[in-house]
């Protein structure tokens, strides 16, 4: 199973990002859940966003900000940011779970059972 986030960079604050996660090697079905987390240097991993069949999820910090969506048919999760700020520079990793109907699981990074190998988002002027 491999997930394989891209699209990090640089970028100025009220700049836009695109990060997005191509998963290979499971079978990538509306019963699994996606999420994206961050983690900023000295600070523990923390959601960002999460994805179901039927719902969207967002942390506070990004909420209004951020958009995830998934393509099942390219087996690939995306994860727009906008109005991006300095606060938001971290490593920033794709993950999926299998479904579940708990949905505060969602937030937390234990319950997730495969991780990509993270994409460094950094803003800066």
């Amino acid at each position: 199973v491999q997930l394989q986030a891209s699209g990090g960079g640089l970028v100025q604050p009220g700049g836009s990002l695109s990060l997005s996660c191509a998963a290979s090697g499971l079978t990538f079905s509306n019963r699994r859940h996606m999420g994206w987390f961050r983690q900023a240097p000295g600070k523990e991993r923390e959601f960002v966003a999460a994805i179901t069949r039927s719902a969207t999820y967002y942390s506070d910090s990004v909420k209004g900000r951020f958009t995830i969506s998934g393509d099942n048919a390219k087996k690939t999760t995306y994860l727009q940011m906008n109005s991006l700020k300095p606060e938001d520079t971290a490593v920033y990793f794709c993950a999926t779970r299998p479904g579940t109907s708990i949905l505060s699981q969602l937030r937390v990074a234990a319950e997730y059972d495969y991780w990509g190998q993270g994409t460094q988002v950094t803003v800066s002027s």
